[in-house]
Formats: C-alpha cells, sequence, structure tokens
C-alpha cells in the first residue's frame, strides 16, 4: 500500500520547524503527519495514545511510511506540533479534506458560531473564557469544512470572510444567521462563485422593517394578485400544533435591495408561526 503522493502534496507549504537543526530531525515529517492523522481517525486523542496506536499497528505503517527510527515518542509528536504554524496546519489540512470533498450544484454550507461546550474553565487570577469556534458545516458530507476561532459571539463579522476564503463555494448554497447578514459578506460569496441565504433580524434593523412592511403590504393587497410561493407545515407536540407559514418574493418587488448594493439579492422570504 503505497502513500499517496496526492495527500502528501496538501502538505508540501507546511514548514518543517526542525529545518534549523537537522541533526534533531530523526523522524520525517510527513510519517509524523501520517500517524497522527490516522490515529485520530482511530480515536486516539492523546499524544500518548497515538504512540501506542504507532507501536501496535507498526507493522502495517511500515509497508507505506519510512519509519527509519521507529515510532516517534509521545513526547517527540508533542514537540513538533506545538512548533508547527497552526495556520499552515489548518491550511494544509482544509486543503486536502476539500480534496475529498465535491461540493455540488446546490450542495449547502451552513455557517455558523457556537460556543465549545465545557470549554469555560477558570484558571488562577483568570476570569473564565470560554471557546467561540465558527464553523463551515457541508450537509451533504456532515462534515466541517473549516473553523476559525473568535473571542466571542460580535467577533464573528470579521471570522467569517476569512472562514469563507478557505473554502471551495462554486455552485454551493451558503447559509448564515443574522449576525452574518453583512453586503460585505454576501458580495464575497457570490465572488467566490455560491449563492447565500442570510437571516436578517434587528441588527439589521432598517432592513428588517422594511421586509416585514413589504411583506405586509403585499398580503393586505392580494397575495393571489402577485407572483410568490408559498409553503406550510404543520408540527404537533405536547398537545399544541404549531404552523409555519413561508413566503418568496422576487427582488423585483424591492428594487431598493439592489440599490443598497445586496449584491445577487434574488428573492425575499418570509417566516411566520401560528399556534
Amino acid at each position: 500500500m503505497p502513500l499517496s503522493s496526492q495527500f502528501l502534496s496538501h502538505f508540501e507549504s507546511l514548514t518543517d520547524p526542525r529545518q534549523k537543526n537537522p541533526h534533531l530531525k530523526r523522524h520525517l515529517l510527513s510519517d509524523i503527519l501520517v500517524l497522527t492523522i490516522l490515529a485520530v481517525i482511530c480515536g486516539a486523542d492523546s499524544w500518548v495514545e497515538i504512540e501506542e496506536f504507532g507501536e501496535e499497528k507498526q507493522e502495517w505503517l511500515q509497508t507505506f511510511l519510512t519509519l527509519k527510527h521507529g515510532i516517534p515518542s509521545h513526547d517527540t509528536l508533542g514537540r513538533v506540533f506545538a512548533s508547527l504554524s497552526t495556520r499552515e496546519l489548518e491550511e494544509c489540512f482544509i486543503h486536502w479534506v476539500h480534496s475529498l470533498v465535491q461540493v455540488s450544484d446546490g450542495n449547502i454550507i451552513a455557517v455558523d458560531g457556537k460556543t465549545v461546550r465545557g470549554s469555560r474553565k477558570t484558571q488562577k487570577g483568570q476570569k473564565p473564557k470560554a471557546i467561540h469556534m465558527v464553523s463551515a458545516w457541508a450537509s451533504q458530507q456532515n462534515m466541517v469544512l473549516g473553523q476559525r476561532q473568535v473571542d466571542g459571539k460580535s467577533n464573528e463579522i470579521t471570522a467569517i470572510p476569512e472562514l469563507l476564503k478557505m473554502l471551495e463555494l462554486s455552485g454551493a448554497v451558503v447559509t448564515i444567521d443574522a449576525m452574518g447578514c453583512q453586503r460585505k459578506i454576501a458580495a464575497q460569496i457570490i465572488e467566490q462563485g455560491g449563492d447565500y441565504v442570510l437571516s436578517v433580524k434587528d441588527n439589521q434593523g432598517v432592513l428588517h422593517q422594511e421586509i416585514a412592511r413589504l411583506f405586509e403590504k403585499v398580503e393586505e393587497k392580494n397575495w393571489q394578485a402577485i407572483w410568490h410561493k408559498q409553503a406550510e407545515t404543520v408540527d404537533g407536540g405536547h398537545g399544541r400544533a404549531e404552523t409555519r407559514r413561508y413566503s418568496v418574493l422576487p427582488v423585483m418587488y424591492c428594487p431598493w435591495l439592489v440599490s443598497q448594493k445586496w449584491r445577487g439579492v434574488a428573492k425575499l422570504g418570509d417566516g411566520r408561526e401560528n399556534r
């Protein structure tokens, strides 16, 4: 089983921190990377477990890795990864993942920010600070395409464009909650060949009010006389029924959106819930 040169090609730009001291370089960086990735896929979540995985599978690993000096110790693995550029490693890893994922037309990529559960830990003399991540989730493949750590919910606006730059969006539909409802983000998605579905809430106060008034006026006049699409879902539970109605209007009824430079905008949607 030869090691795929295609896999290693995605990590060619990763700088080996041991280049300044070649006499300390007993293990190839490619061996360390492949060993670690395979071990993590198989459930290892510490350097010790990665070393144990390598020792148990050494005979198999030597069929496609060099391993001139055997399996790296857990201390070696930890030191090498601690010295690597996290940004370089992330970019290389994401390029590899993207080579495995074919984003087809209409595939939904959901961009969302979440606080990592259990990450709020207190340290002596410091205030507790949770880890907040912005992730891009490919719904068709059921996998995360990329992530960015941010200081808090308010910083998602700056993290989302950086995350989008790392992704192949051609033909995909990007969905983002209200925090990402920004003209620059919409324009970036279009420039990268994708489409978008953005939530509009009170953080875009004027826009939210204008859209709400538009749907109210259309409903007051006569839905039947205006081109639109509607859908309805009914969901029951806990002794109550919830009816959700969704309506969509083409941008021809709201030319002011184009004038406000919402690039690529095509339709407006409205969702209402009755109980």
